[in-house]
């Protein structure tokens, strides 16, 4: 059996090492030595991130990439999304013919507008999206390395593709799902976390339940009309990465998006919050990007055009909850039409 790579030692680099490591796989993890990668080698915990659980054996650390991916059968990138084409083009003529490619940040590349699977056709060719797949859904690492039941979807245009990563990732505490939808699942995983930031500012606010469940349900009902002008199918934002990783991160308290959004909400700078966390926050970079889509495909997205004057014009979050508030009367569901052919069989 080929050895799976990991491409990042963040916390979800480490917890897919730890969750292949621990259903038999040989696990090569790769990380740079200024993000701690030798120390985690030696400790065999990233103390940082995931502390107190332990890398098994069948892990192998290293900081050399191309010992990593030369000999890899699946390579998975764990790393920002605003990085993955840089590390797209390192390993470019190191990824082994055949190997698969497996996606899990979850973003959009802010100078681009690209979904990752479409930044990875750019740099090595639109080939690799028979080989290639993001896995997506509510998945916090933290819960993840502990064992915690979880349930996420695996996306790729080749059927094959999509049954070799789930074959890849199932564990009795794992379960992984197939969908097609490759860029509905990438849009679900992407877009939530600008409501996320919003959740934390509602809460960072003092509002309460009531709040957040109309963010949730209004904050979906965005991601879907951003979704279907981008390409998705109507019915994925109700699936895992859609509904579900929108729960999961705007409920968290492992949601560095929701915690950003909840030191602003109370009064924090943008980048004093982003200084606290410590750690990248996509939707910052999601919501930028979502907002300038959203304007060129004239899609109505006002929770993100809300986060995007709070994050990049210093608008009032107290302010901009009151003006969503304010205004004029609207149907619920007068602007989610779903194609015919999906809705013929619903």
């Amino acid at each position: 059996m080929q050895p799976v790579c990991i491409l990042g030692a963040g916390s979800w680099g480490t917890a897919q090492a730890i969750l292949l490591a621990s259903v038999g796989h040989e696990v090569i993890l790769w990380g740079r030595e200024q993000d701690g990668v030798p120390l985690i080698k030696t400790s065999r915990q990233n103390q940082r991130f995931l502390p107190g659980v332990a890398i098994p054996d069948n892990v192998h650390i290293t900081t050399d990439i191309r010992e990593a991916v030369h000999q890899a059968g699946a390579v998975i990138l764990a790393v920002p999304a605003q990085t993955v084409r840089q590390v797209l083009e390192n390993i470019a003529n190191l990824l082994p013919a055949g190997a698969l490619l497996i996606n899990t940040a979850k973003g959009l590349e802010i100078d681009t507008g690209q979904r990752m699977s479409q930044v990875a056709s750019a740099v090595l060719g639109e080939d690799i999206l028979a080989r290639y797949a993001v896995i997506s859904g509510p998945s916090h690492a933290e819960e993840v390395a502990r064992q915690v039941p979880t349930a996420v979807t695996a996306a790729s245009v080749n059927l094959e593709t999509a049954h070799q990563v789930q074959d890849l990732y199932m564990a009795p505490w794992f379960r992984v799902y197939t969908n097609p939808d490759v860029a509905g699942v990438e849009l679900g995983g992407a877009l939530k976390n600008i409501i996320a930031i919003a959740a934390g500012i509602i809460h960072g606010l003092g509002y309460g339940d009531n709040t957040q469940a109309a963010l949730i349900t209004r904050g979906l009902t965005e991601i879907t009309r951003l979704g279907l002008a981008m390409g998705g199918d109507f019915r994925t934002f109700s699936g895992l990465s859609g509904l579900g990783d929108l729960v999961v991160t705007c409920g968290s308290r492992h949601s560095r998006n929701r915690r950003a959004g909840e030191m602003i909400g109370q009064g924090m700078s943008v980048q004093e919050a982003l200084d606290q966390i410590g750690m990248v926050v996509e939707g910052v970079y999601t919501c930028r990007i979502a907002y300038q889509l959203a304007q060129s495909l004239q899609v109505d997205m006002p929770i993100t055009r809300a986060c995007y004057r709070i994050l990049y014009e210093k608008a009032s979050p107290g302010e901009e909850v009151s003006s969503l508030m304010k205004r004029g009367k609207k149907h619920e569901i007068e602007d989610i039409v779903q194609p015919d052919d999906v809705a013929d069989k619903v």
